[in-house]
């Protein structure tokens, strides 16, 4: 809103001119989402506290401690990472720009989608929600029209290819097979974040760590010089998506504020299924799909665990962890909540940098 309205009274207030460029604009949505989550954070969190009662139902065959220490703690707080980071966007986004709508649809899509799950466990007072079979489903008719639009928006030179991290100018055209390699992408980012939604603060860490670290991405994907120099694939109007990341980087400092242990909110599935999403449609738009696996390789390691979990119970009816995903394996093993955390934060911005190091070693 703001890149429509100011940047044409620039002649005569000159620093009106810096609402049309997108570093300055980025910077004003982290501030903004910031103060957002901040403002009206604890309203929010009494507010859920009144309609939730008890609060989220805990899994009777997770850790023990869990029982004790997070009953009661309402869930639902992605609701404040949602209308922060939606208001925002709207803000201070080129709202001409395809690439931020489809976002924002995917956002919000798969928001609603982890909103109406979180709704039916508190109301049910179990942690079953959704029927699984029924949550894919609607994710797949998301995550596809998602991706159709990406490769619209993309032109034909990019829309439908593959690139290859630590390669120069190679690009694999995927043809009709890229609709179901993007919508793959952004449900299988999706549900792993969710996994990684399990101690407090575990998750928000890293989906900050990757935001910032898609922003950058976006912005140099969309900047003819930089992507030229630097040989990525140049997709055209991607660079808007970096106001987008500050976005989430804001409101997810923001919900981090009440979300540092002992937290006072839980985000749920409505937080962490979208934020998962929007990573993965940003990783589409800016064909750095790969890269996603690197940078949020800690959302990989949490869904491995819980593939080796099950196929080895199932096929020699042993369990290689404790439990999973992964980090209920250290709490079983003994390490304080905050120790796991902070420890897999580290582990997130040391494959951040390996992430952007891609970038250049090509």
């Amino acid at each position: 809103m703001l890149y429509h309205l100011l940047p044409a009274f620039s002649e005569e207030f000159g620093a009106l001119r810096l609402f049309a460029f997108i570093t300055f604009r980025t910077g004003g949505a982290i501030l903004t989402a910031l103060l957002i989550c901040l403002i009206f954070g604890g309203r929010m969190i009494v507010w859920l506290k009144s309609i939730q009662g008890d609060g989220q139902p805990i899994r009777e065959d997770g850790p023990e401690s869990h029982i004790v220490t997070k009953a009661g703690t309402p869930t639902m707080g992605g609701l404040m990472i949602l209308t922060a980071v939606t208001a925002t966007t709207l803000l201070w986004a080129d709202l001409g720009n395809g690439f931020v709508w489809v976002v924002l649809f995917v956002t919000l899509g798969f928001g609603a989608l982890g909103l109406a799950d979180d709704y039916l466990k508190v109301s049910r007072r179990s942690s079953n929600g959704l029927s699984s079979r029924a949550r894919l489903l609607i994710e797949a008719v998301m995550a596809l029209a998602a991706a159709f639009a990406i490769a619209t928006l993309s032109g034909s030179e990019v829309g439908t290819s593959l690139a290859l991290p630590f390669f120069k100018d190679v690009l694999i055209d995927l043809g009709w097979f890229f609709l179901a390699f993007a919508a793959f992408v952004i449900i299988g980012a999706s549900n792993a974040v969710n996994l990684t939604d399990g101690l407090d603060g575990l998750a928000i860490g890293p989906i900050i760590i990757c935001a910032m670290t898609f922003g950058i991405i976006a912005y140099l994907s969309g900047n003819a010089l930089y992507s030229e120099y630097l040989q990525l694939p140049a997709v055209a109007g991607a660079g808007e998506l970096a106001v987008f990341c500050g976005a989430m980087v804001g409101a997810g400092l923001g919900f981090l504020w009440f979300n540092a242990p002992p937290a006072m909110v839980f985000m749920g599935d409505t937080g962490s299924l979208a934020a998962g999403a929007a990573l993965g449609v940003i990783s589409v738009v800016t064909k750095h799909e790969l890269v996603l696996a690197i940078v949020g390789g800690l959302f990989v390691l949490e869904t491995v665990s819980v593939i080796v979990q099950v196929i080895s119970f199932k096929l020699t009816g042993r369990r290689v962890f404790r439990m999973a995903p992964i980090h209920h394996h250290f709490e079983k093993k003994g390490w304080a909540e905050p120790t796991i955390v902070i420890r897999f934060w580290i582990i997130a911005i040391v494959l951040a940098l390996i992430g952007l190091a891609t970038l250049k070693l090509r």
